[in-house]
C-alpha cells in the first residue's frame, strides 16, 4: 500500500463526517473496539488525556500538547477534522505524521479489518490506528480529542487520565441528545476539568461520576485578559498556584480561556503545578492554523473554521478588537447542511461587512452556495455565489481594497480548501 492506496482505502469506507444521514452507524464502540483488541490494545499503553466539547478542542488539544512536550515529554496528539490533510490528525511532538508512517498504520488496520464485526467508518480506523502508532512510538502521552462526542464516539475505547470539557452548546444536540442536559451527562472522566460554567450543566457534571471534578472560575480562571501583537497577554489562576503574564500568539480572548483550561489540565495530569518558565515557553511557542490565522496582508485576509453559531460569534468579536483598524470587510462564506445561513451570519458579524461571495464547501454535506448568498442578502450584504472557494477567494480578493479585511469562515473544510489555495 502507498499513500494513494491508504487514501483509496479510507475513501471506501463510510465517513460520518461527510454522510450525516448514515450516523446512526456511529453508535456502537464494537468495530473499534475489536480492531484495538486485535492490535492488543495499544490505547492503554499510556496515559490519555481526553478533550471535549462544543469549541475549542482542537486549540486546547494544541496548547495542552505545548505543555506537555516543553516539560519533556513524548506526546502523541489526536485530533480531527484535519484542514488538508488526513496526516494533521495523528501528530508526535506537534509534528503531523509522515506519509510513510501514515501507510503504515492505515495498512495495519486494513490487514485486520475483515476479523471485526462489521465494516469500521473512516474515523473508527483513523482512531484505532493512531492509538497503535502511538504506542508503536512509546509516547509518554496521548492528548485524544473526541469526534463527534458522546458515548459512542470511537475514542472511548481509551480511558482517559484526564477528561477536559472545553463547554458545551446545542451544536452537539443532534448527534448527542436533545439538551443540553443530555449533552453534559454524556461527558464524563477520572479527574474532569470544566470549562462550562452554566449553573445546570456544571451540576450534571458534578454527578457525572468523575472521581474528581476543577470547575473553571471555582477552581481555575483565566484573568486580565488582554489584546497584545499578534495575540493575548493574560494571567491563569489554578488549585495550584498563579501564571502571570502568560503571552499566547493567537487572536482571540476565547483562546486565552482555551489556555487556561489546558493549564489546569496539565496540572491535573502531573498532580502538580506545571513551571512558570515551562508555561511560558509552551504558550508562546503554540500555532493554531485555521483559527483566526492571518495568511495575508493588503488586504488582511484571515482564516477562521468557526462551524457553529457560538463560534461565529467569538470569532467576530475576536475580529472587531484586533483587526477594528482595517477600512470594511468582504466575507467568503461556506456552511455545511444544518446550519441556519442567517443565525450564523448575523453571529459571524456579516452585517457590517460590505460584501459577501458564496462557496459550496468540498464536502457532500455543504449547503448550495446560493443558500448562503440568499441569507447574506437578507441582512442587507450585497452578495455573490462562486463555484468552488478558490474561485469564491479570488473574487473577494479582487473586491477588497488594500486596507480591507477578507474573512474566509463558515466551516473548516472551506478554510482547508482556502489555505491550501493560499499557501501552496
Amino acid at each position: 500500500m502507498d499513500l494513494a492506496g491508504a487514501l483509496a482505502y479510507l475513501d471506501d469506507h463510510l465517513n460520518l463526517e461527510t454522510d450525516a444521514s448514515a450516523r446512526a452507524a456511529a453508535k456502537r464502540l464494537d468495530r473499534v473496539g475489536a480492531l484495538v483488541e486485535l492490535m492488543g490494545d495499544p490505547q492503554r499503553t499510556y496515559p490519555v488525556l481526553h478533550l471535549t466539547g462544543t469549541n475549542g478542542k482542537g486549540s486546547t488539544a494544541r496548547i495542552l500538547t505545548s505543555l506537555l512536550v516543553t516539560k519533556g515529554l513524548s506526546v502523541g496528539t489526536y485530533t480531527s477534522p484535519h484542514l488538508e490533510r488526513f496526516n494533521e490528525r495523528m501528530a508526535w511532538n506537534g509534528e503531523a505524521i509522515s506519509d510513510a508512517a501514515f501507510v503504515e498504520v492505515i495498512e495495519a488496520v486494513a490487514g485486520i479489518e475483515m476479523l471485526v464485526p462489521s465494516r469500521p467508518t473512516v474515523f473508527e480506523i483513523l482512531t484505532a490506528g493512531a492509538f497503535r502508532w502511538f504506542a508503536d512510538i512509546a509516547v509518554d502521552a496521548a492528548v485524544v480529542e473526541v469526534g463527534l462526542g458522546g458515548r459512542w464516539d470511537a475514542t472511548n475505547v481509551a480511558d482517559g487520565q484526564v477528561a477536559v470539557v472545553t463547554n458545551v452548546s446545542l451544536d452537539h444536540a443532534e448527534t448527542i441528545g436533545p439538551t443540553l442536559a443530555d449533552i453534559a451527562a454524556e461527558k464524563a472522566g477520572s479527574t474532569l476539568v470544566l470549562g462550562e460554567t452554566d449553573p445546570a450543566l456544571v451540576e450534571i457534571f458534578r454527578g457525572a461520576g468523575a472521581a474528581e471534578v476543577w470547575e473553571r472560575e471555582r477552581d481555575f480562571a483565566c484573568e486580565r485578559n488582554r489584546l497584545a501583537h499578534g495575540g493575548r497577554i493574560f494571567d491563569v489562576r489554578t488549585p495550584g498556584g498563579r501564571y502571570e503574564d502568560l503571552y499566547l500568539p493567537v487572536h482571540g480572548a476565547h483562546q486565552a480561556d482555551n489556555a487556561a483550561v489546558a493549564l489546569a489540565a496539565a496540572e491535573a495530569f502531573f498532580g502538580a503545578p506545571v513551571d512558570g518558565d515551562v508555561a511560558a515557553e509552551a504558550l508562546a511557542a503554540v500555532r493554531i492554523p485555521g483559527r483566526l490565522e492571518v495568511v495575508g496582508r493588503q488586504p488582511l485576509c484571515v482564516l477562521d473554521g468557526a462551524h457553529n453559531p457560538a463560534g461565529a460569534a467569538a470569532a467576530a468579536v475576536a475580529i472587531a478588537e484586533a483587526f477594528g483598524h482595517t477600512s470594511s470587510t468582504v466575507l467568503v462564506v461556506g456552511l455545511l447542511e444544518g446550519k441556519d445561513p442567517v443565525e450564523m451570519l448575523e453571529a459571524l458579524g456579516a452585517r457590517n461587512g460590505r460584501a459577501l461571495v458564496a462557496c459550496p464547501a468540498p464536502s457532500p454535506r455543504s449547503l448550495p452556495a446560493s443558500e448562503v448568498a440568499a441569507g447574506a442578502r437578507a441582512l442587507g450584504l450585497e452578495a455573490e455565489a462562486a463555484a468552488s472557494v478558490p474561485e469564491a477567494l479570488a473574487r473577494a480578493l479582487a473586491l477588497a481594497a488594500p486596507e480591507d479585511l477578507v474573512l474566509v469562515s463558515g466551516s473548516l473544510y472551506v478554510v482547508g480548501a482556502a489555505r491550501a489555495a493560499l499557501m501552496h
